[in-house]
Formats: C-alpha cells, sequence, structure tokens
C-alpha cells in the first residue's frame, strides 16, 4: 500500500523506496476578510453599473416605483404604474406605428434577450461549437444587443478574435434550432461583428396579387414584389442581366411578367423594347401583342439574338468616345431580351449550328450589352453548368424553389447557402411558396428574401387589351 506524505514533509523525503507516493501540495495563502469583502463590493458595485449603463429605461422602470413606494407607501407606488400602462395602452391604440417604434420592439427586444438569447446562449455556442475550450477556461462570443423588427430577431455579436464568419455561415441550423428559430441568417455588420437575423414569423406566406401598372414611366428599378422587411421588391433591369432559375411551378413567371408589367408605360412611351424569346410557346405567348419583337422557333430565336448583337454593336460604335452608359430615348431605347427557358435553346437543342449561334450571341449580350441599354432576362429550371456554361456573366441572380441544396450555390454563387439562402427548402405548395425567392444582386453579395406578385392568365389579357387600346395611363417620360 502506498504512503502519502504531505507536502511540507516531502523535502525531507530521503528514501527511493518504490512503495511511497510523495504528494506536492500548494501552499495556501489565506486573504484577510478586510479584503475579501472590498473585492466584493467592487464586484457588486460593477455590477450594478454596468447593468444601469446597458438598460437604463428597464432600470429606471425598476427603480422609480420602488423609491416612490420607500418614500410615500405603496399606494403612490401602484398609481404610477397603473398610470403607466392606462398610458401605453391608449399610445398603442390610438397610434400603434410610433408606438412600435418607440416602445413596442424595444420591449420585445429585452424580453427576448434576456429569456431567450442570454438564457440560451453558452449551451448554444458550446454545443454548436462556436465556442472555445483552452486550458481549462471557456471563450465564449459576446452577445451585444438584441433588436426586434416585426417580422425578425436580429442579434449582434462581437465573435471571438481570429474566428472566421464561416464558422457561424456553417452552423446556421445549430443556431436557428438552439434559439428556437425556423432559420438563421449571417451577415458581417463591421470586422469582427456579426448581424444574426431569426426570424419570428415569415410576412410573406400570403400570396401578393399583381401590382398596379406605373403610371409613370421608367426603365427601372421595376417593382415587382415585397421584400422580406416588409419594403418594396425592385428588380433592375436597365445597366444589368438577370437570371432567374426556379423549378417547374416556382414562379419564374410571376417574376417575368411582373417585371412586363412595371415596363408597359415606358414601352408605350417608346422607351423600353421587349424582345421575348418563347421556346415552349406557353408562358410568354399569352402576351405577344405587347412585345416589339417575339420568337417561338429556334432558328427564329437565333436571328433575334442575333439582331440584338448588332443593335448593341452600333449603339457601340456609336458611343465610343462620347458616353459610357446609356440614358433610355425614343431613338436608343432600351432593349430587354426575355428568355424563358433558355436551355431549351443552348442544352437541349439538337442542331449544334443553332447551338452554338444562340449560345455565341447569348454571350455576347451579356459581356457587353448592359453598358449601351441592352439587357438580357432569363429564366430557366436547371442550373447546372453543362446546361447554362454563361450563368456567371449575369449580374444579378435569382433563385427561387430548387429541387437540391447544392443548386442554390450553382446559382447564387459559393456559400449563399450557408448565408441563409435556403431556396431548397422553400414550399413546393403554390399557395405557400411559388414566388418566394432569394435575390443576389451585383451591388449586394449577401441573399435577400422576397416574394413576387402573381400574375394571372386574367392579368395578362387585362394588360393586353389595355395596351392594344391605348387606355393606359398616359406617362410621363423619366429615365
Amino acid at each position: 500500500m502506498f504512503k502519502k506524505l504531505p507536502g511540507d514533509e516531502a523535502q525531507h523525503l530521503v528514501s527511493t523506496t518504490p512503495d511511497t507516493a510523495v504528494v506536492f501540495r500548494p501552499a495556501v495563502v489565506r486573504t484577510p476578510a478586510f479584503i475579501t469583502i472590498v473585492i466584493f463590493a467592487w464586484r457588486v458595485l460593477s455590477a450594478l453599473v454596468r447593468l444601469v449603463w446597458r438598460h437604463p429605461i428597464a432600470s429606471a422602470v425598476t427603480a422609480v416605483p420602488c423609491a416612490l413606494g420607500w418614500l410615500y407607501g405603496w399606494q403612490w407606488s401602484a398609481a404610477l404604474v397603473a398610470l403607466v400602462l392606462v398610458s401605453l395602452t391608449t399610445w398603442r391604440f390610438v397610434d400603434r406605428a410610433s408606438f412600435l417604434r418607440l416602445v413596442g420592439w424595444r420591449l420585445l427586444a429585452w424580453w427576448r434577450l434576456v429569456w431567450i438569447y442570454r438564457r440560451h446562449w453558452q449551451p448554444v455556442m458550446i454545443i454548436s461549437g462556436l465556442g472555445r475550450h483552452v486550458r481549462g477556461r471557456d471563450y465564449l462570443p459576446r452577445l451585444v444587443g438584441v433588436s426586434c423588427t416585426s417580422w425578425a430577431d436580429l442579434v449582434t455579436v462581437k465573435i471571438l478574435t481570429g474566428q472566421p464568419v464561416t464558422d457561424w455561415s456553417d452552423r446556421i441550423e445549430n443556431l436557428a434550432h438552439g434559439f428556437g428559430a425556423t432559420s438563421c441568417r449571417v451577415t458581417v455588420a463591421r470586422p469582427g461583428r456579426l448581424l444574426l437575423a431569426f426570424p419570428r414569423r415569415d410576412p410573406l406566406a400570403v400570396p401578393l396579387p399583381a401590382l398596379p401598372i406605373p403610371e409613370g414611366a421608367s426603365v427601372g428599378p421595376v417593382e415587382i414584389g415585397k421584400r422580406e422587411d416588409g419594403t418594396p421588391w425592385r428588380l433592375k433591369v436597365h445597366g444589368t442581366h438577370v437570371l432567374v432559375a426556379g423549378a417547374t411551378g416556382a414562379g419564374k413567371g410571376s417574376i417575368i411578367w411582373s417585371v412586363i408589367r412595371g415596363l408597359l408605360p415606358a414601352v408605350r412611351a417608346g422607351l423600353v423594347q421587349i424582345w421575348a424569346l418563347d421556346p415552349k410557346l406557353m408562358e410568354l405567348s399569352f402576351g405577344r401583342d405587347l412585345f416589339d419583337r417575339y420568337a417561338a422557333d429556334p432558328a427564329i430565336c437565333a436571328e433575334l439574338l442575333e439582331a440584338a448583337v448588332k443593335v448593341m454593336q452600333e449603339r457601340a460604335g456609336r458611343f465610343a468616345g462620347v458616353q459610357r452608359n446609356h440614358t433610355a430615348t425614343v431613338d436608343d431605347p432600351f432593349v430587354l431580351v426575355v428568355v424563358d427557358e433558355v436551355a431549351f435553346l443552348t442544352a437541349y437543342q439538337n442542331d449544334k449550328g443553332l447551338k452554338l449561334r444562340i449560345s455565341a450571341a447569348l454571350a455576347t449580350l451579356t459581356t457587353q450589352g448592359r453598358a449601351v441599354g441592352v439587357g438580357v432576362l432569363a429564366a430557366l429550371q436547371d442550373p447546372r453548368k453543362d446546361v447554362l456554361s454563361i450563368r456567371n456573366l449575369f449580374p444579378d441572380k435569382i433563385a427561387l424553389r430548387l429541387d437540391e441544396s447544392e443548386q442554390v450555390d450553382m446559382v447564387l454563387g459559393d456559400g449563399a447557402r450557408d448565408r441563409g439562402a435556403l431556396a431548397d427548402l422553400i414550399s413546393p405548395q403554390p399557395d405557400l411558396g411559388a414566388g418566394i425567392a432569394y435575390a443576389r444582386l451585383e451591388t449586394s453579395p449577401e441573399p435577400t428574401r422576397a416574394r413576387a406578385g402573381y400574375v394571372s392568365d386574367a392579368d395578362i389579357r387585362d394588360m393586353v387589351a389595355a395596351f392594344t387600346a391605348d387606355t393606359l395611363p398616359l406617362p410621363a417620360e423619366g429615365s
């Protein structure tokens, strides 16, 4: 049996017999009680100062009634609380918007900060692997603050020094389930700080009707729906190219027809020309009378695209050395080439000669056309590289419901799904998911969620009837 010696006797140990276990104990330094009390009081005082500094309103709401009750009795404290509650309730019913902006969302943010995020912060960070354990000590990202909007909680986080953003984007499912949300989106607020968006509800759950035809003529941006934050979804088509990808029934037609609907006053004013390619003969044929040029046969489609290239090259020759950007005029209108199911013309075309002509024309338009006022709006179902090899030539991309998670990055770019563009999880039910999309624009690499208005067959017939009968609102020219 081993014998243990106290630490202070180990220095006198001379024997080297193997049956003696040497135990070294650290020296114990006894701290005076006065110093312990001072340290404890300092910690309590600093904690109170931090509490008042971080939560001044909550501290005042708690301190004022308590002080009033201590000085004048609980009746005065109860009366003050009742008066405040009645005033807030009245304010809410009289001016709900200002109440929510100044009080409501702040109270909700404070409650969710205390009850949801701060309470679960440590276990979620540890289990998801975002915290670090170094030499017996846990290092956690710091929860900076929480703000609330009408649809989501916005959580600001100070990440650990040297921690990559990909650690967070790879764990959006852990974060969403850990804090009881349906999803999570990660954006960089500034170096070292992230903004996590946790939706509380889906503001795009209800389908949107077709938007009214604008009264003024404009080449864009065109309002085509509503974004997740409640603001209008305006899509830029002049000076860019747009690729729309989505499975069957995802709502590609809603985006195409909403763009056409928004440009109708400009078409009537002569500022815009819409050239339509409809190889399936099912989508754009409804509004054939709205287009300056229309093609369905692959050979005629190739001729139309080559004609657009000639327009582009002729303008480039005139604009060279004179102007760098296009301004829509009656003499030089903005030409929007709309291609429905572009893969039918590029990947699934049996005639190799036509396939090469179409691919070459599309590549030329998407590389040189936007500076001279020739844009392309293309839609397809299958976003794979062998289906459309020029998809990276479209600066602005829109992903509707997709069949596979890998297709999200194919359309929106690498890492888009990790940042919250869950296009593969959009509901296949038309009333729930049709028209919902994630857009990644050239000016903003972060994907945004929005829903396009549904333009029905009756709406398209009404558009054609109003356009052909010249009963659209008389537009005022603009750019």
